[in-house]
Protein backbone atom coordinates (compact mmCIF):
# COMPACT_ATOMS: atom_id res chain seq x y z
CA UNK A 1 0.00 0.00 0.00
CA UNK A 2 2.77 2.44 0.94
CA UNK A 3 4.93 1.72 -2.13
CA UNK A 4 1.95 1.57 -4.49
CA UNK A 5 0.85 5.06 -3.45
CA UNK A 6 3.90 6.59 -5.14
CA UNK A 7 2.65 5.68 -8.61
CA UNK A 8 -1.09 5.14 -8.28
CA UNK A 9 -1.76 8.87 -7.90
CA UNK A 10 0.26 9.84 -11.00
CA UNK A 11 -2.41 8.49 -13.34
CA UNK A 12 -5.09 10.50 -11.54
CA UNK A 13 -3.33 13.89 -11.73
CA UNK A 14 -5.04 15.13 -14.95
CA UNK A 15 -8.49 14.31 -13.53
CA UNK A 16 -7.65 15.97 -10.21
CA UNK A 17 -6.39 19.08 -12.00
CA UNK A 18 -9.60 19.36 -13.99
CA UNK A 19 -12.11 18.69 -11.21
CA UNK A 20 -10.47 20.82 -8.52
CA UNK A 21 -9.34 23.46 -11.05
CA UNK A 22 -5.78 23.31 -9.79
CA UNK A 23 -2.98 25.24 -11.52
CA UNK A 24 -0.14 23.15 -12.91
CA UNK A 25 2.39 24.26 -10.30
CA UNK A 26 0.01 23.15 -7.53
CA UNK A 27 -0.74 19.73 -9.03
CA UNK A 28 2.86 18.57 -8.79
CA UNK A 29 2.73 19.18 -5.03
CA UNK A 30 0.33 16.24 -4.77
CA UNK A 31 3.36 14.07 -5.60
CA UNK A 32 6.06 16.26 -4.04
CA UNK A 33 4.26 16.70 -0.71
CA UNK A 34 4.08 12.94 -0.22
CA UNK A 35 7.70 12.42 -1.26
CA UNK A 36 9.04 15.14 1.06
CA UNK A 37 7.25 14.03 4.21
CA UNK A 38 7.91 10.35 3.51
CA UNK A 39 11.61 10.76 2.77
CA UNK A 40 12.18 13.37 5.47
CA UNK A 41 10.62 11.46 8.36
CA UNK A 42 11.86 7.91 7.69
CA UNK A 43 14.87 7.95 10.02
CA UNK A 44 12.84 9.53 12.81
CA UNK A 45 10.09 6.97 12.21
CA UNK A 46 12.61 4.15 12.43
CA UNK A 47 14.06 5.44 15.68
CA UNK A 48 10.56 5.86 17.14
CA UNK A 49 9.91 2.19 16.33
CA UNK A 50 13.06 1.22 18.26
CA UNK A 51 12.13 3.33 21.27
CA UNK A 52 8.37 3.00 21.55
CA UNK A 53 7.68 -0.40 20.03
CA UNK A 54 7.68 -1.56 16.41
CA UNK A 55 4.19 -3.03 16.42
CA UNK A 56 2.75 -0.01 18.18
CA UNK A 57 4.29 2.42 15.66
CA UNK A 58 3.36 0.15 12.75
CA UNK A 59 -0.33 0.26 13.76
CA UNK A 60 -0.21 4.01 14.44
CA UNK A 61 1.30 4.63 11.01
CA UNK A 62 -1.32 2.48 9.30
CA UNK A 63 -4.16 4.35 10.99
CA UNK A 64 -2.65 7.74 10.12
CA UNK A 65 -2.14 6.64 6.50
CA UNK A 66 -5.71 5.34 6.19
CA UNK A 67 -7.30 8.45 7.72
CA UNK A 68 -5.19 10.74 5.52
CA UNK A 69 -6.28 8.69 2.50
CA UNK A 70 -9.90 9.19 3.52
CA UNK A 71 -9.35 12.95 3.81
CA UNK A 72 -7.69 13.00 0.39
CA UNK A 73 -10.49 11.03 -1.22
CA UNK A 74 -13.11 13.42 0.18
CA UNK A 75 -11.13 16.63 -0.44
CA UNK A 76 -13.01 19.42 -2.17
CA UNK A 77 -10.10 21.83 -2.58
CA UNK A 78 -6.38 21.67 -3.34
CA UNK A 79 -5.22 22.76 0.14
CA UNK A 80 -6.89 19.84 1.91
CA UNK A 81 -5.75 17.39 -0.75
CA UNK A 82 -2.09 18.43 -0.54
CA UNK A 83 -2.24 18.46 3.27
CA UNK A 84 -3.70 14.94 3.20
CA UNK A 85 -0.83 13.80 0.98
CA UNK A 86 1.71 15.25 3.43
CA UNK A 87 0.08 13.35 6.31
CA UNK A 88 -0.03 10.21 4.13
CA UNK A 89 3.73 10.53 3.66
CA UNK A 90 4.24 10.91 7.41
CA UNK A 91 2.18 7.77 8.06
CA UNK A 92 4.19 5.90 5.44
CA UNK A 93 7.43 7.06 7.09
CA UNK A 94 6.27 5.37 10.30
CA UNK A 95 5.01 2.18 8.64
CA UNK A 96 7.95 1.42 6.32
CA UNK A 97 10.86 1.23 8.83
CA UNK A 98 8.63 -0.38 11.49
CA UNK A 99 7.61 -3.10 9.03
CA UNK A 100 11.18 -3.83 7.97
CA UNK A 101 12.49 -3.87 11.56
CA UNK A 102 9.63 -6.19 12.60
CA UNK A 103 10.96 -8.63 10.01
CA UNK A 104 14.67 -8.26 10.82
CA UNK A 105 14.08 -8.69 14.56
CA UNK A 106 11.61 -11.57 14.20
CA UNK A 107 13.89 -13.80 12.12
CA UNK A 108 17.40 -14.91 13.02
CA UNK A 109 20.20 -13.49 10.90
CA UNK A 110 21.04 -15.88 8.09
CA UNK A 111 18.95 -17.85 5.58
CA UNK A 112 15.72 -17.44 7.59
CA UNK A 113 15.93 -13.65 7.63
CA UNK A 114 17.03 -13.59 3.98
CA UNK A 115 13.89 -15.50 2.98
CA UNK A 116 11.70 -13.12 4.98
CA UNK A 117 13.33 -10.06 3.41
CA UNK A 118 12.89 -11.69 0.01
CA UNK A 119 9.13 -11.95 0.54
CA UNK A 120 9.06 -8.36 1.78
CA UNK A 121 10.83 -7.24 -1.39
CA UNK A 122 8.59 -9.38 -3.58
CA UNK A 123 5.50 -7.57 -2.37
CA UNK A 124 7.22 -4.19 -2.72
CA UNK A 125 8.14 -4.98 -6.35
CA UNK A 126 4.53 -5.71 -7.21
CA UNK A 127 3.30 -2.61 -5.41
CA UNK A 128 5.78 -0.29 -7.11
CA UNK A 129 4.82 -1.17 -10.69
CA UNK A 130 1.16 -2.02 -10.21
CA UNK A 131 0.20 1.48 -9.11
CA UNK A 132 -0.12 2.74 -12.67
CA UNK A 133 -2.25 -0.25 -13.70
CA UNK A 134 -4.59 -0.02 -10.71
CA UNK A 135 -4.67 3.77 -10.90
CA UNK A 136 -5.57 3.66 -14.58
CA UNK A 137 -8.39 1.20 -13.96
CA UNK A 138 -9.81 3.14 -11.00
CA UNK A 139 -9.69 6.49 -12.77
CA UNK A 140 -11.09 5.08 -16.02
CA UNK A 141 -14.00 3.17 -14.48
CA UNK A 142 -14.76 5.17 -11.30
CA UNK A 143 -13.16 8.46 -10.16
CA UNK A 144 -9.79 9.86 -9.15
CA UNK A 145 -11.05 9.76 -5.56
CA UNK A 146 -10.91 5.96 -5.65
CA UNK A 147 -7.09 6.00 -5.76
CA UNK A 148 -7.19 7.46 -2.24
CA UNK A 149 -10.25 5.71 -0.84
CA UNK A 150 -8.92 2.24 -1.79
CA UNK A 151 -6.31 2.62 0.98
CA UNK A 152 -8.87 3.14 3.75
CA UNK A 153 -10.21 -0.41 4.21
CA UNK A 154 -6.79 -1.95 3.56
CA UNK A 155 -5.05 0.22 6.16
CA UNK A 156 -7.72 -0.09 8.84
CA UNK A 157 -8.10 -3.86 8.43
CA UNK A 158 -4.32 -4.32 8.60
CA UNK A 159 -4.16 -2.16 11.73
CA UNK A 160 -6.98 -4.14 13.36
CA UNK A 161 -5.34 -7.51 12.61
CA UNK A 162 -1.79 -6.51 13.58
CA UNK A 163 -2.08 -6.95 17.39
CA UNK A 164 -3.27 -10.53 16.94
CA UNK A 165 -0.84 -11.48 14.17
CA UNK A 166 2.43 -9.75 15.08
CA UNK A 167 3.86 -11.93 17.82
CA UNK A 168 2.52 -14.51 20.30
CA UNK A 169 1.49 -13.57 23.83
CA UNK A 170 4.84 -14.32 25.48
CA UNK A 171 6.72 -12.38 22.86
CA UNK A 172 4.34 -9.47 23.37
CA UNK A 173 4.94 -9.52 27.12
CA UNK A 174 8.70 -9.46 26.64
CA UNK A 175 8.36 -6.77 23.99
CA UNK A 176 6.24 -4.65 26.35
CA UNK A 177 8.94 -4.72 29.02
CA UNK A 178 11.58 -3.85 26.45
CA UNK A 179 9.45 -1.00 25.12
CA UNK A 180 9.13 0.48 28.61
CA UNK A 181 12.89 0.31 29.11
CA UNK A 182 13.65 1.84 25.72
CA UNK A 183 11.07 4.59 26.07
CA UNK A 184 12.71 5.60 29.34
CA UNK A 185 15.80 6.61 27.41
CA UNK A 186 16.26 10.19 26.41
CA UNK A 187 15.09 10.78 22.84
CA UNK A 188 17.59 12.69 20.70
CA UNK A 189 15.18 15.51 19.81
CA UNK A 190 17.83 17.81 18.37
CA UNK A 191 19.26 15.08 16.17
CA UNK A 192 15.76 14.08 15.04
CA UNK A 193 14.91 17.66 14.02
CA UNK A 194 18.22 18.19 12.21
CA UNK A 195 18.23 14.95 10.18
CA UNK A 196 14.55 15.34 9.33
CA UNK A 197 15.17 18.90 8.13
CA UNK A 198 18.25 17.85 6.14
CA UNK A 199 16.53 15.00 4.30
CA UNK A 200 13.36 17.04 3.76
CA UNK A 201 15.31 19.94 2.24
CA UNK A 202 17.34 17.57 0.07
CA UNK A 203 14.22 15.87 -1.30
CA UNK A 204 12.65 19.31 -1.83
CA UNK A 205 15.69 20.52 -3.77
CA UNK A 206 15.85 17.44 -5.97
CA UNK A 207 12.12 17.34 -6.68
CA UNK A 208 11.95 21.06 -7.50
CA UNK A 209 15.22 21.26 -9.43
CA UNK A 210 13.65 19.88 -12.61
CA UNK A 211 10.61 22.15 -12.20
CA UNK A 212 12.15 25.49 -11.18
CA UNK A 213 15.65 24.97 -12.57
CA UNK A 214 18.79 23.98 -10.71
CA UNK A 215 19.90 27.61 -10.41
CA UNK A 216 16.63 28.66 -8.77
CA UNK A 217 17.23 30.52 -5.47
CA UNK A 218 14.84 28.10 -3.70
CA UNK A 219 16.73 25.04 -4.92
CA UNK A 220 20.17 26.48 -4.12
CA UNK A 221 19.02 27.62 -0.67
CA UNK A 222 17.54 24.20 0.07
CA UNK A 223 20.80 22.45 -0.88
CA UNK A 224 22.93 24.84 1.20
CA UNK A 225 20.71 24.60 4.29
CA UNK A 226 20.52 20.80 3.88
CA UNK A 227 24.33 20.63 3.92
CA UNK A 228 24.51 22.85 7.01
CA UNK A 229 21.88 20.87 8.91
CA UNK A 230 23.63 17.61 7.99
CA UNK A 231 26.86 18.97 9.46
CA UNK A 232 24.95 20.12 12.54
CA UNK A 233 23.42 16.66 12.87
CA UNK A 234 26.88 15.07 12.82
CA UNK A 235 28.09 17.33 15.63
CA UNK A 236 24.92 16.76 17.66
CA UNK A 237 25.29 12.98 17.41
CA UNK A 238 28.85 13.11 18.77
CA UNK A 239 27.67 14.95 21.88
CA UNK A 240 24.39 13.17 22.69
CA UNK A 241 24.49 10.23 25.17
CA UNK A 242 21.74 8.40 23.23
CA UNK A 243 22.16 9.62 19.63
CA UNK A 244 19.56 9.02 16.96
CA UNK A 245 22.25 7.27 14.89
CA UNK A 246 25.35 6.11 16.74
CA UNK A 247 28.55 7.14 14.92
CA UNK A 248 29.84 3.58 15.32
CA UNK A 249 26.81 2.40 13.32
CA UNK A 250 27.86 4.58 10.41
CA UNK A 251 31.32 3.03 10.51
CA UNK A 252 29.91 -0.39 9.59
CA UNK A 253 31.01 -1.15 6.04
CA UNK A 254 28.10 -3.48 5.41
CA UNK A 255 25.63 -0.71 6.31
CA UNK A 256 27.43 1.84 4.15
CA UNK A 257 27.56 -0.56 1.21
CA UNK A 258 23.91 -1.54 1.65
CA UNK A 259 22.61 2.03 1.79
CA UNK A 260 24.82 3.08 -1.15
CA UNK A 261 23.44 0.23 -3.25
CA UNK A 262 19.89 1.10 -2.18
CA UNK A 263 20.41 4.73 -3.19
CA UNK A 264 21.67 3.72 -6.64
CA UNK A 265 18.85 1.24 -7.28
CA UNK A 266 16.35 3.90 -6.19
CA UNK A 267 17.93 6.26 -8.71
CA UNK A 268 17.75 3.91 -11.69
CA UNK A 269 14.38 2.44 -10.72
CA UNK A 270 12.60 5.74 -10.01
CA UNK A 271 13.98 7.39 -13.14
CA UNK A 272 13.51 4.40 -15.45
CA UNK A 273 9.85 3.94 -14.51
CA UNK A 274 9.08 7.57 -15.31
CA UNK A 275 11.07 7.76 -18.55
CA UNK A 276 9.69 4.45 -19.84
CA UNK A 277 6.17 5.66 -19.09
CA UNK A 278 6.78 8.82 -21.11
CA UNK A 279 8.49 6.86 -23.89
CA UNK A 280 5.57 4.46 -24.31
CA UNK A 281 3.03 7.29 -24.37
CA UNK A 282 4.86 10.07 -26.21
CA UNK A 283 6.98 8.07 -28.66
CA UNK A 284 4.93 4.90 -29.19
CA UNK A 285 1.61 6.73 -28.54
CA UNK A 286 0.17 4.12 -26.16
CA UNK A 287 -2.58 4.79 -23.61
CA UNK A 288 -1.82 5.25 -19.89
CA UNK A 289 -3.52 1.94 -19.07
CA UNK A 290 -1.54 0.07 -21.73
CA UNK A 291 1.62 1.74 -20.45
CA UNK A 292 0.95 0.44 -16.96
CA UNK A 293 0.29 -3.06 -18.32
CA UNK A 294 3.49 -2.93 -20.38
CA UNK A 295 5.56 -2.10 -17.30
CA UNK A 296 3.76 -4.66 -15.11
CA UNK A 297 6.01 -7.62 -16.12
CA UNK A 298 8.83 -5.85 -14.28
CA UNK A 299 6.87 -6.22 -11.06
CA UNK A 300 5.98 -9.85 -11.80
CA UNK A 301 9.64 -10.73 -12.33
CA UNK A 302 10.51 -8.74 -9.20
CA UNK A 303 8.02 -10.81 -7.21
CA UNK A 304 9.49 -14.07 -8.53
CA UNK A 305 12.99 -12.82 -7.69
CA UNK A 306 11.90 -11.94 -4.16
CA UNK A 307 10.65 -15.50 -3.66
CA UNK A 308 13.54 -17.33 -5.35
CA UNK A 309 16.34 -14.85 -4.58
CA UNK A 310 17.04 -16.19 -1.07
CA UNK A 311 17.57 -19.65 -2.54
CA UNK A 312 20.05 -18.23 -5.06
CA UNK A 313 21.77 -16.32 -2.26
CA UNK A 314 22.04 -19.56 -0.30
CA UNK A 315 23.97 -21.11 -3.18
CA UNK A 316 26.27 -18.28 -4.25
CA UNK A 317 26.17 -15.81 -1.33
CA UNK A 318 24.51 -12.43 -0.96
CA UNK A 319 27.48 -10.45 -2.24
CA UNK A 320 27.78 -12.50 -5.41
CA UNK A 321 24.03 -12.18 -5.86
CA UNK A 322 24.47 -8.41 -5.70
CA UNK A 323 27.16 -8.49 -8.39
CA UNK A 324 24.95 -10.65 -10.62
CA UNK A 325 21.78 -8.57 -10.24
CA UNK A 326 23.39 -5.13 -10.48
CA UNK A 327 25.25 -6.30 -13.61
CA UNK A 328 21.95 -7.57 -15.06
CA UNK A 329 20.52 -4.07 -14.68
CA UNK A 330 23.58 -2.52 -16.30
CA UNK A 331 23.23 -4.89 -19.27
CA UNK A 332 19.51 -4.18 -19.53
CA UNK A 333 20.02 -0.43 -19.58
CA UNK A 334 22.80 -0.89 -22.10
CA UNK A 335 20.28 -2.52 -24.44
CA UNK A 336 17.76 0.27 -23.78
CA UNK A 337 20.26 2.85 -25.04
CA UNK A 338 19.06 1.59 -28.44
CA UNK A 339 15.34 2.16 -27.77
CA UNK A 340 13.37 1.73 -31.02
CA UNK A 341 11.15 4.49 -32.40
CA UNK A 342 8.48 1.88 -33.27
CA UNK A 343 7.59 -1.50 -31.77
CA UNK A 344 8.21 -2.54 -28.20
CA UNK A 345 8.64 -6.34 -28.02
CA UNK A 346 12.40 -6.17 -27.31
CA UNK A 347 11.73 -3.42 -24.78
CA UNK A 348 9.35 -5.57 -22.75
CA UNK A 349 11.90 -8.39 -22.64
CA UNK A 350 14.66 -6.09 -21.42
CA UNK A 351 12.38 -4.47 -18.84
CA UNK A 352 11.84 -7.88 -17.25
CA UNK A 353 15.63 -8.31 -17.01
CA UNK A 354 15.84 -4.98 -15.21
CA UNK A 355 13.03 -6.06 -12.90
CA UNK A 356 15.02 -9.19 -12.01
CA UNK A 357 18.13 -7.13 -11.32
CA UNK A 358 16.40 -4.43 -9.31
CA UNK A 359 14.57 -6.88 -7.04
CA UNK A 360 17.73 -8.92 -6.46
CA UNK A 361 19.76 -5.81 -5.65
CA UNK A 362 17.10 -4.63 -3.21
CA UNK A 363 17.11 -8.01 -1.47
CA UNK A 364 20.88 -8.24 -1.20
CA UNK A 365 21.34 -4.61 -0.13
CA UNK A 366 18.75 -4.93 2.66
CA UNK A 367 20.32 -8.14 3.97
CA UNK A 368 23.77 -6.55 3.82
CA UNK A 369 22.74 -3.34 5.58
CA UNK A 370 20.93 -5.09 8.45
CA UNK A 371 23.64 -7.72 9.07
CA UNK A 372 25.29 -7.64 12.47
CA UNK A 373 23.10 -4.78 13.77
CA UNK A 374 21.60 -5.18 17.25
CA UNK A 375 17.82 -5.54 17.47
CA UNK A 376 17.61 -2.25 19.37
CA UNK A 377 18.85 -0.41 16.27
CA UNK A 378 17.09 -2.31 13.49
CA UNK A 379 14.36 0.34 13.32
CA UNK A 380 16.75 3.19 12.60
CA UNK A 381 18.61 0.98 10.11
CA UNK A 382 15.28 0.30 8.40
CA UNK A 383 14.75 4.05 8.26
CA UNK A 384 18.20 4.56 6.72
CA UNK A 385 17.59 1.87 4.09
CA UNK A 386 14.24 3.36 3.11
CA UNK A 387 15.60 6.92 3.19
CA UNK A 388 18.48 6.07 0.86
CA UNK A 389 16.05 4.49 -1.62
CA UNK A 390 13.60 7.40 -1.50
CA UNK A 391 16.34 9.99 -1.97
CA UNK A 392 17.69 7.90 -4.84
CA UNK A 393 14.22 7.70 -6.40
CA UNK A 394 13.80 11.47 -6.07
CA UNK A 395 17.18 12.04 -7.73
CA UNK A 396 16.38 9.57 -10.51
CA UNK A 397 12.91 11.00 -11.15
CA UNK A 398 14.48 14.46 -11.54
CA UNK A 399 17.76 13.50 -13.25
CA UNK A 400 16.70 11.05 -15.97
CA UNK A 401 13.87 13.17 -17.44
CA UNK A 402 16.19 16.20 -17.27
CA UNK A 403 18.78 14.29 -19.32
CA UNK A 404 16.10 13.30 -21.84
CA UNK A 405 14.89 16.91 -22.02
CA UNK A 406 18.41 18.28 -22.51
CA UNK A 407 19.20 15.86 -25.36
CA UNK A 408 16.00 15.94 -27.38
CA UNK A 409 13.39 18.12 -25.75
CA UNK A 410 11.98 15.30 -23.61
CA UNK A 411 9.88 13.66 -26.32
CA UNK A 412 12.45 12.11 -28.65
CA UNK A 413 14.01 8.70 -28.69
CA UNK A 414 17.54 10.11 -28.47
CA UNK A 415 16.77 11.77 -25.15
CA UNK A 416 15.21 8.62 -23.74
CA UNK A 417 18.27 6.65 -24.85
CA UNK A 418 20.53 9.12 -23.03
CA UNK A 419 18.40 8.73 -19.90
CA UNK A 420 18.79 4.95 -20.08
CA UNK A 421 22.57 5.42 -20.39
CA UNK A 422 22.50 7.48 -17.18
CA UNK A 423 20.57 4.73 -15.41
CA UNK A 424 23.09 2.20 -16.74
CA UNK A 425 25.98 4.17 -15.25
CA UNK A 426 24.24 4.03 -11.85
CA UNK A 427 23.87 0.25 -12.24
CA UNK A 428 27.57 -0.04 -13.17
CA UNK A 429 28.50 1.90 -10.02
CA UNK A 430 26.36 -0.52 -7.98
CA UNK A 431 28.10 -3.45 -9.66
CA UNK A 432 31.48 -2.01 -8.68
CA UNK A 433 30.39 -1.57 -5.04
CA UNK A 434 29.05 -5.12 -4.92
CA UNK A 435 32.23 -6.49 -6.56
CA UNK A 436 34.41 -4.72 -4.01
CA UNK A 437 32.31 -6.04 -1.12
CA UNK A 438 32.38 -9.58 -2.51
CA UNK A 439 36.17 -9.60 -2.72
CA UNK A 440 36.87 -7.68 0.48
CA UNK A 441 34.94 -9.79 2.95
CA UNK A 442 34.49 -13.43 3.87
CA UNK A 443 33.77 -16.23 1.33
CA UNK A 444 30.32 -15.91 -0.21
CA UNK A 445 28.84 -19.13 1.17
CA UNK A 446 29.36 -18.01 4.75
CA UNK A 447 27.95 -14.50 4.40
CA UNK A 448 24.21 -15.00 4.51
Amino acid sequence: MVVLDFSIVNVALPSIETELRMPGDAVQWIVTGYAISFGGLLILGGRAADLFGRRRMFVAGLVAFALASLAGGLAQDQVLLIAARVVQGAGAAIVAPAALSLITTSFAEGPERTRAIGLYGAVSSVGFVSGQVLGGMLVQFTSWRAVFLVNVPVGLIAAALSPAILGPAKARARAGAAVAARAARRLDVRGAILITAAVTLLVLAVSQGAVLGWTSPLVIAAIVVAALTTAGFGLAELRHPEPLIRPSLLRRRSLRDGTSLTFLLGLWNGGEMLVMSLYLQQVLHESPLFTGLAIAPQGVVGFVMGVTGPRIAGRIGVRRLLVLTAAACAIGFGVLTRLPSAGYSPVLLVVTLIGFGTAGTALGATVLASRGVADAEQGVVGGMINTSRQIGAAVGAALLPAVAEAVSGGSGVDGDRAAMLTAGLAALAATAIAWRAAHRLAPARTTI
